[in-house]
């Protein structure tokens, strides 16, 4: 039993601890065009794909085997991280992480009968939040370099809340779109009691 977790588990691993730690190396670095510098970062971009990897391993294998592949990617990404990136950003990343997508799972298996979208959507929604506000606040609350004012919509606020607030916003455009490959991917990746029937 061990060996069959483990082997399901592989492709979806390498793939959420490739996106977590390339998102924790690309939140250094601003996100310049269009002005955005102030608001965004690349790692906004980069980071919503690991709710995609883990949605699409919960419809496969359930939510068992999602919460396996949540605890075992974020081991690999903060110790890579720690590397990487900075220890607060890392420890930052792997608290928001753990905590997001496993709240993630459980709104996506509360919805999955439902409409095929609404379950991937809302959890990603959801969790993305939680995500966001929790990796924010800890990675960079009381940093003197992400604590000067910025104008956000004639509310003046620290950097790095205005970065919280941006990112979200991308996570919640990623996460629509996420939707297109999800969609696409659903008969190549069915629940794995349908697969082994349509199998037999």
């Amino acid at each position: 039993m061990l060996n069959l977790s483990f082997r399901r588990l592989v492709v979806p691993v390498l793939a959420m601890t490739l996106v977590v730690v390339a998102s924790n190396v690309l939140v250094r670095y601003p996100f310049e065009p269009f002005g955005l510098g102030d608001y965004l970062t690349w790692g906004a971009f980069s980071y919503p794909v690991a709710f995609l990897v883990t949605d699409l391993t919960n419809r496969r294998y359930g939510a068992s085997i999602a919460r396996q592949l949540v605890i075992v990617g974020f081991i690999i990404a903060v110790r890579l991280s720690v590397w990487l990136a900075t220890p607060r950003i890392a420890l930052a990343s792997g608290t928001a992480f753990l905590v997001g997508q496993l709240l993630d799972i459980t709104v996506f298996n509360r919805l999955r009968r439902q409409s095929w979208w609404h379950a991937p959507l809302a959890g990603s929604v959801v969790g993305s939040a939680l995500d966001t506000a929790l990796f924010f606040s800890l990675a960079f609350a009381g940093i003197e370099d992400m604590s000067v004012p910025v104008p956000v919509f004639g509310v003046t606020l620290p950097l790095w809340q205005s970065l919280a607030i941006f990112d979200f916003a991308v996570k919640m455009l990623v996460a629509l779109l996420a939707l297109i490959p999800y969609g696409a991917l659903m008969s190549a990746i069915m629940p794995m009691e349908r697969a082994e029937k349509a199998a037999v």
